[in-house]
């Protein structure tokens, strides 16, 4: 099946071949109705589509139902996504999912993630079966009327990852999603809702990857968290679209009293990236982390950043961002700060790190920060550099080639970002950045 275009009959078809409850068909069709009447960004990069000759929805199993072992997967499906590493991984996992396309087409969880009663599924299987759960959530922090590609994402969203950690409930090791986008001018629209309950901890892995065709393609994603009390949530993504993607996500996580939400969030590839993960830090003593890396070459724009909107008292936010500019690439950091009248004694931190390295390359840094009450606090540093002709002697002059100079300055310019990774992770991104060099 594959849908290719935009009308309320397509919509309703893409609705009736997953056999959804007439709630999720309402939802979908007042998006399409939000997306035709919302415009488009007005910052950023300028976003160039035709949306009429997306494919918004196409499955490539004859049987769609989810597998759990890699022999019942086609072949050259398994073969693909081992040439890109992704079985290997599932190897240090609790859990994992993987969409190809427009529907999960695998999943798996360790045994002892069920008796927990962790739950660990596609959106579309948790709306059959937990719909009670589901319903109170879906569409909550990201409303399906607040910008064009949200809008878009409520109309046509398919495949995409449901988490529900019970309360006092830690897991030892990470769930992963991997995202596949395997044909031309393809649309991936994945929705993904995670619930940590009061006492509990969850780190959440992503992985996106595209081959290179001439013709766009379009990856609009929506991602609400919701943190409980005295819980952790974090959600670790690495990137590396094929340059001709279109990469337009809304991320967005609220975060109850004494809860933790780290965003740890990577954008290597794409042709434009417009992507800003948000923590709503509504509790009291809640706090927020995002540590971004953007690396933008040629005909690539990364306009990325955070936004932490402190709501409760004592909160504090911690954002850091690292951009890397060459080969006339644009790296742009874009973030927001807001303390609200009540969130007295707050803090919150911004540092901007850019790295340019030649003269073709741009980077700007566009912040917003407010802060209503006396008692709070934000502080912002942002540095803009190029890598330093003295330094490259220094390793030079022991042995080393520029070109290995260059990358090493570069890996110790993005140490931040590296550490807070699983360690098979930081290998993976070593290798995208050398190969990005």
């Amino acid at each position: 099946m594959e849908i290719i275009g935009l009308n309320e009959e397509k919509i309703k078809a893409i609705s009736n071949k997953k056999q959804e409850a007439d709630w999720v068909r309402d939802y979908r069709l007042k998006s399409y109705k939000n997306f035709n009447e919302i415009d488009m960004p007005k910052f950023g990069p300028r976003v160039d589509l035709d949306f009429s000759k997306i494919v918004y929805y196409k499955s490539n199993e004859k049987d769609d139902a989810i597998k759990n072992d890699w022999n019942s997967v086609l072949k050259p499906v398994v073969d693909e996504l081992d040439e890109l590493g992704v079985l290997e991984s599932e190897k240090h996992l609790g859990g994992m999912g993987v969409q190809y396309e427009s529907e999960v087409i695998y999943h798996s969880m360790l045994e002892e993630l069920e008796k927990k009663k962790v739950i660990f599924t596609s959106i579309e299987v948790a709306m059959r079966e937990y719909p009670e759960l589901v319903e109170k959530y879906f569409g909550k922090i990201v409303t399906n009327d607040e910008n064009k590609f949200a809008a878009l994402n409520g109309a046509v969203f398919s495949g995409g990852s449901f988490i529900y950690v019970p309360k006092n409930t830690k897991l030892d090791r990470p769930l992963q999603s991997y995202f596949r986008i395997n044909s031309k001018n393809m649309g991936q629209f994945e929705r993904t809702l995670i619930i940590v309950d009061d006492n509990s901890d969850l780190h959440y892995i992503e992985g996106c990857t595209a081959p290179t065709y001439s013709e766009s393609s379009l990856h609009a994603a929506v991602v609400e968290i919701y943190v409980g009390k005295n819980s952790k949530c974090r959600y670790s993504t690495i990137q590396n679209w094929a340059n001709n993607v279109y990469n337009l996500v809304t991320k967005r996580a609220l975060v109850d009293d004494n809860g933790t939400m780290e965003w740890i969030d990577g954008n290597i590839g794409s042709k434009v990236t417009m992507k800003y993960p948000c923590c709503i830090l509504k509790g009291d003593n809640s706090s927020g982390t995002c540590i971004t890396i953007s690396v933008a070459s040629s005909g690539q724009e990364q306009d990325s950043g955070a936004r932490m909107i402190h709501l409760g008292k004592n909160t504090k936010s911690n954002i850091i961002s690292k951009s890397i500019a060459r080969n006339g690439g644009n790296a742009t950091y874009r973030g927001k700060v807001y303390i609200d009248t009540n969130a007295v004694n707050s803090i919150a931190n911004v540092k901007c790190d850019t790295l340019i390295l030649d003269e073709k390359s741009k980077s700007d840094t566009i912040p917003i920060n407010s802060c209503y009450n006396i008692s709070s606090n934000i502080e912002h540093e942002a540095t803009v550099s190029k890598i330093s002709e003295d330094n490259l002697f220094y390793l030079m002059s022991r042995g080393i080639s520029r070109e290995r100079a260059m990358e090493l300055i570069v890996l110790g310019f993005l140490e931040k970002f590296r550490e807070e990774l699983p360690m098979e992770y930081a290998v993976e991104l070593n290798q995208l950045i050398k190969r990005n060099l």
